[in-house]
């Protein structure tokens, strides 16, 4: 029976939004290739604001909001770790 559940279970999305300005501030050049990778998988959906109005934690630290809850990081690779990590968890 979890056969044909997980055969016809509806795969949950990992919906992430982004400050434009903090990607911006944090998202270094030699990561893009590897968030652009990440990002560009069907079960991944991602959207840039121009403005969170976080602007404290902006100007501190890489974060994202993701299904809602807000995500920080100290850098953008231990970011894009956590991505990954909720990714597995969804499945």
């Amino acid at each position: 029976m979890n056969f044909i559940k997980k055969l016809f279970a509806k795969e949950r999305k990992l919906k992430i939004d982004f400050c434009e300005k903090n990607l911006d501030r944090f998202l270094s050049d030699d990561l893009q290739n590897e968030y652009s990778s990440f990002f560009s998988k069907k079960n991944i959906e991602f959207k840039e604001y121009h403005c969170q109005s976080r602007c404290e934690e902006c100007k501190l630290t890489p974060y994202a909001i993701v299904n809602g809850e807000f995500i920080t990081a100290t850098d953008s690779q231990e970011l894009l770790k956590k991505f990954k990590q909720l990714e597995v968890e969804k499945k």
